[in-house]
């Protein structure tokens, strides 16, 4: 079984960065700057951000479905990511180090099962969850903080 782990398209991201703080305030996000190498994970590259990254924090709809699972939260995002991430097979450097949530999701948007994974386990967690022929699709969310992290889909 293969599956692919992409990060989002930059595109919808990129006026943010030509807006002022009171344009963006007006959307509810504001403009941060990454203070560690860790802990500043954009969801465009896959990537922590380094110290004295400009990142953009805001809201983002990551399950757009007509379920009760619909969900938003908060994300960020880099000035210097310009293309979305994709791995296949294997996972990304914002996976490693952190607990991370794994929503498992059929066709319709419904979950349908979940797992957590510490540090190194994701790869054997996705794997399993996509035992479930009913699994279409997996959100991986940063266990601690809850931020949505990346789709995960079939390969």
């Amino acid at each position: 079984m293969s599956y692919r782990i992409t990060g989002l398209d930059s595109e919808p991201f990129a006026e943010l960065f030509d807006m002022n703080d009171t344009a963006l305030a007006e959307r509810g996000a504001v403009r941060v700057t990454a203070a560690a190498d860790k802990g500043w994970p954009c969801r465009i590259s896959l990537e922590d951000a380094k110290a004295g990254e400009e990142l953009i924090l805001l809201n983002h709809l990551s399950h757009d479905v007509a379920t009760p699972y619909r969900s938003s939260y908060a994300i960020y995002v880099r000035r210097a990511a310009s293309m979305a991430a994709e791995f296949v097979d294997e996972t990304p450097s914002v996976f490693e180090g952190r607990p991370m949530a794994f929503r498992a999701f059929d066709t319709d948007g419904m979950l349908r099962n979940a797992a957590l994974a510490l540090p190194g386990q994701a790869d054997d967690k996705i794997r399993e969850l996509f035992e479930s022929e009913s699994i279409a699709y997996i959100h991986a969310h940063n266990a601690a903080h809850g931020c949505f992290s990346a789709r995960i889909e079939r390969a």
